[in-house]
C-alpha cells in the first residue's frame, strides 16, 4: 500500500475482523489500493452500529478514497463547460454515497463496478432536471427525447419531416400528446432578448427585443367603443351635447351650466345620471 494508508489502527472491539488502517489522505489513495482497501473497510463496516464514531470513520473514508470514481464520471461530462464541472462533481458524490449505502459484499462484485451506474445516474438526473429553461413536468421532459427519437427514425425512413398523426402512431401517443410534447421541447433552451439578430434587409443588425410587438392599450377600448355606440345613439339630444361639452371639449362642469344657462350643480345631476345609465349597459352587454 502507499504511504497514504499510514498505520493499522484497532478501531473497535475484538471481534475477529480486520482492523483498519488509519489513513491520513484517503483522497491520495491511488485507485488500486483504493480497491483494496475498500473490501477490507466495507468488511469492517458490516460490523460496526450505525452512528458510532467507528462507524462513521469507515463512511467517510470509503467516501474520500473512491472520489476518483466520481471524477472519471465526471469527465465524461467535461462537454457541458468547465462552470458546470464543480456542481457535477457534487452531484456524483451524492450517487457514491448512494452506492456506499447500498453495497453488500454478498454481491461479489468490486465496488467501482457496482458504484460507477449510481454515480453517472445521478449525474444524469442533474442534468434532466436543470437544464431546461423553463420548468417542465418530467413526463414531458421524457417525451422530447422520445419525439425527437422518433423524428429521426420517420425523417429516414420517408425522406421528409413526419407528420404528426405519424409521430403519434409511432410513439403509441395521441396528436393532442404529440403536439403538447413538441411545445415543450421549446422550453429546452431560451435566448436572450438582447440577443443579436442579423437584419438582411437594410445589411444591419437588432435586438430580438425589437421584434416583439407591445400590448396597445387603446386595443383594450375597441371592444367597449362598439358596445357604447348604440348606447350613445338612445341618449336623448341634450345628454349628448353635454357628453361631448364635458368629455371631447373637455369644459368643466360651470363652463357647461354657463353655456347651457344652468347651475354647475344641475349639470353634474345630469352627468352622473347619463354615465350611471352608460355604465349599467356597459355591463349588461358583458
Amino acid at each position: 500500500m502507499t504511504a497514504a494508508t499510514g498505520t493499522l489502527t484497532d478501531t473497535g472491539t475484538d471481534t475477529g475482523i480486520a482492523e483498519l488502517p488509519e489513513i491520513a489522505s484517503p483522497q491520495e489513495v491511488g485507485p488500486k489500493d483504493a480497491r483494496d482497501l475498500s473490501m477490507l473497510f466495507f468488511t469492517r463496516l458490516a460490523t460496526l452500529e450505525e452512528g458510532t464514531a467507528d462507524y462513521q470513520y469507515a463512511r467517510n473514508t470509503l467516501v474520500e478514497m473512491n472520489m476518483s470514481l466520481v471524477r472519471y464520471a465526471a469527465g465524461r461530462f467535461r462537454h457541458r463547460g468547465g462552470d458546470e464541472m464543480q456542481d457535477i462533481v457534487q452531484v456524483g458524490t451524492i450517487g457514491l454515497i448512494k452506492a456506499i449505502n447500498r453495497f453488500e459484499l454478498s454481491r461479489e462484485v468490486q465496488f467501482a463496478t457496482f458504484a460507477v451506474p449510481y454515480i453517472v445516474g445521478e449525474i444524469k438526473r442533474f442534468f434532466r432536471d436543470t437544464s431546461w429553461a423553463v420548468h417542465v413536468p418530467r413526463r414531458l421532459q421524457e417525451a422530447r427525447v422520445e419525439l425527437a427519437k422518433a423524428t429521426d427514425e420517420l425523417s429516414t425512413r420517408l425522406g421528409r419531416s413526419p407528420r404528426i398523426s405519424e409521430l403519434a402512431e409511432l410513439m403509441d401517443l395521441t396528436e393532442d400528446e404529440v403536439i403538447e410534447a413538441r411545445t415543450a421541447a421549446n422550453g429546452y433552451h431560451s435566448s436572450s432578448l438582447d440577443a443579436t439578430l442579423h437584419n438582411e434587409r437594410d445589411d444591419g443588425e437588432a435586438a430580438l427585443a425589437d421584434f416583439i410587438g407591445e400590448e396597445d392599450p387603446a386595443m383594450e377600448r375597441v371592444e367597449d367603443f362598439h358596445a357604447l355606440a348604440p348606447l350613445l345613439a338612445e341618449l336623448g339630444e341634450r345628454d349628448r351635447h353635454i357628453l361631448r361639452l364635458r368629455f371631447v371639449d373637455e369644459l368643466t362642469q360651470s363652463q357647461i351650466g354657463a353655456r347651457l344657462g344652468v347651475s354647475q350643480m344641475h349639470v353634474s345631476r345630469l352627468l352622473s345620471r347619463t354615465l350611471a345609465r352608460l355604465r349599467e349597459g356597459m355591463l349588461a352587454t358583458r
